[in-house]
């Protein structure tokens, strides 16, 4: 999935990731529920670009750790959020690379007090003529 990468408000503990799928492709968040990597169904906005049907071992070691966390996106915000950051900031972003971007916008992921945030935008999949 699209990650989103955070530091803690109080400072301690070092950077958190936040991985941001969309809800018709939860590969890592299927797998962090069942504890091990599990096929997945595959559809939505985002299937062009994150459209693997489970997760890799290698990605699942270093994504099941104590410091991330999975959060679900519906297609609608995707779409909301690549529209946003095109109108808005003139960032062009494919739906996958929208995803954590939409997260922060849905109120899927509320940062907390004082936490600082960086979301990660990708557009080399994008269509110009989308937007």
């Amino acid at each position: 999935g699209i990650t989103l990468g955070t530091g803690d408000a109080g400072g301690g503990g070092g950077p958190r990731i936040v991985a941001v799928e969309p809800e018709l492709i939860p590969t890592l968040n299927a797998a962090l529920r069942a504890g091990e990597p599990v096929p997945v169904g595959v559809s939505g906005v985002g299937a062009d670009a994150l459209g693997a049907s489970s997760i890799g071992g290698l990605a699942f070691g270093v994504l099941s750790g104590p410091r991330v966390r999975s959060v679900l996106v519906p297609d609608e915000a995707i779409v909301a959020a690549r529209r946003t950051l095109w109108e808005r900031h003139r960032v062009v972003a494919e739906h996958a690379g929208a995803a954590a971007y939409a997260a922060l916008l849905s109120g899927a992921y509320r940062p907390e007090d004082g936490e600082r945030v960086a979301v990660v935008v990708c557009g080399s999949n994008t269509d110009p003529a989308g937007l």
